[in-house]
């Protein structure tokens, strides 16, 4: 079983857009911190940054829902680069090199939400769906990190 699961906020707002097929796919990126104490006793933080990516339904949830900053739970599985077999790789206008590290979703949690949001939504979210189908597309060329 491949399983990545990720707690951390998002660091702009979801964009969305539909594939000529009509499935809609939602990226989002996120950041992840991990905080220890050196052998030194000096506090670290490191954050790490993820795309993530959503179909179907829960694309169109995450993107009415969600905004920069909202604190999320992603369950899914890491995307493979298939040149790389790990993240992929690439160059900045700079000419540096660098690396995203990808999720597919499967369920997102919301944990966390402002009032303003709270406000502009008087049910419940829908998230709690146990709607299980696979509304991911293997086609590459409708990739939405190509």
């Amino acid at each position: 079983m491949e399983k990545v699961q990720l707690i951390g906020n998002l660091g702009g707002p979801p964009e969305m857009r539909f594939l000529p097929s009509g499935q809609a796919v939602t990226n989002f990126r996120m950041a992840t911190n991990r905080k220890y104490t050196n052998k030194d006793g000096k506090k670290i933080t490191e954050t790490k940054w993820w795309n993530v990516e959503c179909w179907g339904k829960l694309a169109e949830i995450v993107n009415e829902w969600l905004q920069k900053g909202s604190q999320v739970y992603v369950e899914g599985r890491y995307k493979i680069d298939a040149e790389t077999g790990g993240p992929r790789i690439w160059t900045d206008k700079e000419g540096y090199a660098n690396s995203s590290l990808e999720i597919t979703a499967k369920e997102v949690e919301f944990l966390g939400g402002t009032r303003e949001q709270r406000a502009r939504h008087d049910d419940d979210p829908p998230w709690d769906d146990d709607d299980d189908d696979d509304d991911e597309v293997d086609d590459e060329d409708d990739a939405p990190f190509a």
